[in-house]
């Protein structure tokens, strides 16, 4: 995929772990997981404004495009 997620390294510059910021964002340990790994065919703009919030950083700062 073209789309690379940088939630872990978010998560990483903010010292939150996984559980802390699902239930911050109320989302499940599981569906947190997916994104993180970069498997998430999607992501709702409700749930990335959210993760946005909860870890004080812009959209950019978490999705980034690679050219294949």
């Amino acid at each position: 995929m073209a789309i690379i997620v940088n939630l872990d390294v978010m998560m990483a510059k903010r010292k939150i772990n996984s559980l802390e910021l699902a239930e911050a964002i109320d989302i499940t340990p599981a569906n947190l997981s997916i994104l993180k790994t970069g498997k998430a065919r999607a992501i709702r703009f409700s749930t990335l404004a959210e993760i946005c919030q909860a870890l004080d950083c812009q959209p950019g700062d978490l999705l980034e495009y690679v050219k294949e």
